[in-house]
């Protein structure tokens, strides 16, 4: 199969890639390399820097394609209460170019990587059938993806599937990025000597996914009869950890002498998010290989062979005010 992947040179969407090519299956794909690196692609990916919201160009790249993944986002959860128009721009206006394409080329399956965000304040565990409450823009942006993809598919019958991938982590996510990826932050500043700042009392609650155990599924996605229309949460529901723990384990890892800096708490974060897996393991007999320690153990590694680096602040604030986060206003991290 020709497999198609946006977003291919981010954390998520290069490791897919890995995996189809070891399946043999042949891969293209785009990146407009905002949150990923060239470096992150196999040399046998035949891909180009461009972004899913130039329709023409998608329109372009995904001729002949079997399968799309839509990786592809600007996923920042607590940044899009502040700069919502880059966020949700590269969410809804991506989506619904790269669908479209997808639609006019006759690709026959299409796979939509969204977020545990959807689900908002909905009771743990989060489960598929719950109707999606999105408290931030971030969300609220994921679920009219949905909702844009389900539409036009019904009307124009291409097959999907709804993806809902929630906290991975391990080698390849951008560590030096001051908006996401908690643990990865953590690991940046303990190995750099600094305390990790940690937003609110650090009892919010959630649940890692290593990255193998997230794509060893996902690629089953474009090949599995009978799921089209189907949303699947994917990740564990095991271990469901505060912030603080987390920040624990990597500190026990790294011998470091923990003493957290806190922050007020981010306007419109989640106290408790954890999805269930119950219909991911009864569908595609998932289980998870990896702990949160082992997980943790992985990353640390990958940091220190790279190097730790400085953070970039690389998204400007579009609203500045009294309720904005002051480790970004102020760049602390």
């Amino acid at each position: 199969m020709k497999i198609f992947i946006s977003g291919v040179a981010g954390f998520l969407g290069s490791h897919l890639a890995d995996a189809f090519l070891k399946e043999g299956h042949t891969v293209c794909g785009c990146d407009n390399l905002s949150g990923g690196y060239a470096e992150n692609v196999s040399p046998q990916v035949k891909w180009c820097v461009a972004d899913c919201c130039d329709f023409p160009r998608m329109l372009e790249l995904t001729r002949g394609v079997d399968v799309i993944y839509h990786c592809a986002a600007t996923a920042y959860e607590g940044l899009s209460v502040f700069s919502p128009y880059h966020i949700t721009q590269h969410i809804i206006g991506a989506s619904v170019s790269l669908i479209t394409a997808a639609i006019q080329n006759k690709i026959k399956r299409f796979v939509y990587c969204s977020s545990m965000a959807r689900y908002g304040k909905n009771a743990i565990p989060f489960r598929e059938d719950m109707a999606p409450a999105p408290q931030d823009p971030y969300g609220i942006g994921k679920v009219a993806g949905e909702q844009m993809l389900a539409n036009l598919c019904k009307v124009h019958g291409m097959e999907y599937v709804i993806a809902v991938p929630h906290n991975i982590i391990g080698p390849r996510q951008k560590y030096d990025d001051p908006y996401r990826n908690v643990a990865s932050i953590m690991i940046n500043m303990m190995l750099q000597g600094r305390q990790p700042i940690i937003y609110g009392d650090g009892t919010q609650k959630r649940c890692f996914s290593f990255i193998s155990d997230d794509v060893d599924v996902l690629a089953k996605f474009a090949l599995v009869p009978g799921i089209s229309g189907e949303i699947f949460n994917i990740g564990p529901d095991e271990e469901f950890v505060t912030i603080n723990e987390l920040a624990e384990v990597i500190a026990d890892l790294l011998d470091f002498p923990l003493h957290p800096v806190y922050m007020p708490d981010r306007p419109q974060e989640v106290k408790l998010a954890n999805c269930s897996a119950d219909k991911i393991r009864a569908v595609f007999a998932y289980k998870t290989k990896y702990t949160l320690q082992a997980g943790i153990r992985e990353m640390i590694a990958y940091i220190r062979e790279h190097g730790v680096k400085p953070f970039r602040y690389h998204i400007d604030l579009e609203i500045n005010n009294e309720k904005t986060p002051i480790t970004w206003k102020n760049h602390l991290f």
